[in-house]
């Protein structure tokens, strides 16, 4: 028996933990008790049998809508350029996916919305089965098609308007954008299988937009009931999709539908391809009627991290998972498919359009930053950066170190200048204690950049904070987060922010991204060497190979023309950064060096028209833009005409012909939207001038009828498109130099 005072204590405790997980339980219910199965307030589907307009040039953009199928019993997102469709009983399942735009369906078969597994025991989330034939899919058959008891089983849903990931905070120049992009969304509510994971709901949330075929979609995970509850693993999308070809043999290079599909849980590559860590086109061995004898053909889209994430859902807690977003192609042509990707990133992540001229500063010396930041004042330039090597260390938040940078900060921001610096992350040893441990070795080493700390180490942990503190303290306006997280694994299971090896890389990947949208939302520039846009960075390469700027100069501006080309089939121009040796870097000595300025003009030249010819912004890297008059009135020259020209120059490229350092290479920007529809950018690697009729493709400019075309600037001349939409005329390009033709 316990004592009078002690029992009323505990009745007291356990009474306040009752009402305590009442009013959770009850708190978010309040949520679940206004979902509905009721689809009479939406308009019903009735979609024409029409082409929509192309809304990669059109002004209008079309509304993303929810509407009710005839029978009530469906619900569908349309935008006029993609539709999905779900079935809400006997449980909610995607039963049509369809490319409004070409008429295609998509969907050959019905799945779950995903997967969780919880406690050891994977779920599926609603879907719906007994498809007879999972080649294609027949509305007929739906009627006899069942819900799985095992599977999470609908109860409800909401819906309304997109809402912002994460704040961004715009202080500098850029594309006037919305942000989140306009649409609706949907939340469709699930409830466990009867008997099982007391308290655990599950919440799959889709977004579409208005005026692109995109669409996203997450899952929440919330835990109401009294235990925690481990997340092993989960799939945030299963699809089965229509095969893109189909092959009786086995085959090792396989043709993937023509969807590109994105999340934001990507890492290791500053390509939208090699970032890919968490999309697989998986085989589908039910599909037993497919052509390819050994069922391999990959036709089922399944998305979800490589490995965990393996965390703890705490009571009263939810855990979202990663996005995915898919974006429907109406053509398998490389430029138009490019086109609209570069479209999605500047709707997804528009801080990409942020776009400064930048000096990458190799001294941290008062006197030579001073001298640089009035030189970037005087010729138009934005932005300095502390480069690598110039002895900025972010890590030293000792108040000698911040004041020093303050200060300097401040004399920045009273030029107009914006400043920052550069921070080794990955790629370095610390210490065995906090390095990433090789699950194969138990040591460290190994790692994708060799060595690399774990950011889950008590140094990372430090090393976040520390940044923190810094940039706040002293003004910084941006970071360069070299090496930042590639996805390394780590088998320690001592470091303080993560169990073992399975919660790893789902726990570093989100001490790297929460860090970077902090900083998005504090207007920081992020400029990382990887694919962090959907997070918060706003630059990464361009593409180039660091030795080749050792080359001697003739060779590097055609292999710099070859990495603008090559890098703007999937990034904007403002996405990636270039970079010009304006000192030594990675050897070559005085043949590789623009230094001094004046003595090799004509070479600062090509690499000022060749990255603002693009509009594509380069690491200037050395301790001054201008050393003498002569050098200072190139450097003007270039910024003037890039900021006369800047929407243009910004937007979309169409690629012409690519620089062999022979013939003349060219490449078109165009926008639909501008008072400027186009430029083109001719160049001239010759040593004599050249003479040429040209083909102008003007499609993508939204002009129709006639065209008015200036040369440098100079006097309109107009010109009418044929029905391809192109203009044929003669320019004449000087001798390794350029010319530009401005459009309207």
């Amino acid at each position: 028996m316990f004592p009078k005072t002690a029992r009323i204590s505990n009745t007291i405790r356990y009474s306040c933990i009752l009402i305590f997980w009442m009013i959770i339980f009850y708190s978010y219910p309040s949520k679940a008790q206004t979902m509905s199965v009721d689809t009479s307030k939406f308009p019903a589907y009735k979609p024409q049998n029409i082409t929509p307009p192309d809304w990669l040039i059109t002004r209008k953009k079309l509304s993303a809508r929810l509407y009710r199928s005839d029978n009530g019993k469906d619900i569908v997102m349309d935008n006029g350029l993609i539709s999905r469709t779900f079935q809400l009983s006997p449980d909610l399942a995607t039963v049509g996916f369809d490319n409004r735009m070409t008429g295609e369906t998509l969907l050959r078969s019905v799945r779950p919305e995903g997967y969780v597994e919880l406690d050891g025991k994977e779920y599926a989330i609603g879907g719906l089965i007994g498809q007879p034939d999972l080649a294609y899919l027949l509305p007929s058959w739906l009627k006899g098609m069942h819900s799985d008891p095992a599977a999470f089983q609908f109860t409800g849903f909401t819906a309304g308007k997109t809402k912002a990931r994460f704040a961004w905070k715009r202080v500098r120049h850029s594309a006037d954008l919305p942000w989140p992009p306009p649409g609706i969304s949907l939340n469709l509510m699930f409830r466990p299988p009867s008997g099982i994971l007391s308290g655990v709901t599950v919440e799959v949330h889709y977004e579409l937009y208005d005026g692109i075929p995109l669409l996203s979609k997450w899952i929440s995970i919330h835990n109401q009931g009294f235990n925690k509850v481990r997340l092993n693993s989960f799939t945030v999308e299963t699809l089965g999709v229509v095969e893109r070809e189909a092959i009786v043999d086995d085959s090792d290079r396989w043709l993937y539908p023509n969807i590109t599909v994105a999340t934001d849980y990507s890492f290791g590559g500053m390509s939208v391809v090699n970032s890919t860590r968490s999309v697989f086109w998986d085989a589908d061995p039910n599909y037993t009627t497919q052509v390819n004898y050994n069922l391999k053909t990959p036709c089922v889209l399944d998305v979800h991290p490589p490995i965990g994430p393996d965390v703890d859902i705490l009571p009263g807690h939810t855990l979202n998972t990663f996005r995915v977003f898919e974006l429907v192609h109406d053509s398998t042509d490389r430029e138009r498919k490019g086109l609209e990707v570069r479209r999605m990133y500047r709707a997804l992540a528009p801080w990409c359009t942020e776009n400064p001229l930048m000096l990458h500063l190799t001294s941290t010396d008062p006197a030579i930053a001073r001298n640089a930041i009035d030189q970037c004042a005087e010729v138009g330039f934005e932005m300095v950066i502390f480069s690598f090597g110039s002895g900025l260390n972010m890590e030293d938040v000792s108040p000698q170190n911040i004041a020093k940078f303050k200060e300097l900060a401040d004399y920045a921001h009273s030029k107009g200048i914006e400043i920052g610096g550069y921070s080794l992350l990955a790629s370095r040893h610390i210490s065995d204690q906090d390095d990433v441990i090789n699950p194969k070795t138990g040591k460290p080493g190994g790692a994708i950049f060799g060595f690399s700390p774990c950011l889950c180490s008590q140094w990372g942990i430090d090393y976040f904070k520390h940044l923190h503190t810094f940039l706040t303290d002293t003004g910084f306006n941006l970071l360069e987060n070299d090496g930042s997280y590639p996805g390394d694994l780590c088998a320690s299971t001592t470091h303080p922010g993560h169990r073992g090896l399975k919660d790893s890389q789902w726990m570093q990947y989100y001490a790297i991204a929460d860090f970077y949208e902090w900083c998005r939302g504090k207007g920081i520039f992020l400029n990382v060497p990887d694919w962090y846009f959907l997070v918060g960075s706003n630059k990464t390469g361009m593409g180039y190979r660091e030795t080749n700027w050792s080359l001697p100069r003739a060779q590097q501006i055609i292999h710099a023309r070859q990495n603008l080309y090559d890098g703007t089939w999937e990034k904007t121009p403002t996405m990636g950064w270039m970079f010009t040796p304006l000192v030594e870097y990675q050897g070559g000595g005085a043949a590789a060096t623009i230094e001094p300025l004046h003595e090799h003009l004509h070479t600062y030249a090509q690499h000022l028209e060749d990255n603002l010819g693009y509009g594509v912004q380069a690491c200037y890297r050395g301790a001054r833009l201008y050393d003498t008059s002569v050098t200072e009135e190139l450097v003007k020259k270039w910024v003037t005409f890039f900021k006369k020209h800047r929407e243009i120059l910004e937007s979309d490229i169409i690629h012409l012909s690519r620089a062999d350092g022979v013939h003349l290479d060219a490449i078109l920007h165009v926008n639909p939207y501008g008072e400027e529809k186009g430029l083109a950018m001719i160049y001239n690697p010759a040593s004599t001038a050249v003479t040429k009729w040209i083909t102008l493709p003007l499609y993508y400019t939204g002009i129709t009828d006639k065209a008015c075309i200036s040369i440098q600037d100079g006097k309109p001349r107009s010109y009418v498109l044929d029905r391809a939409y192109k203009v044929r005329l003669k320019v004449t390009v000087p001798a390794e130099d350029c010319t530009w033709l401005t459009i309207k």
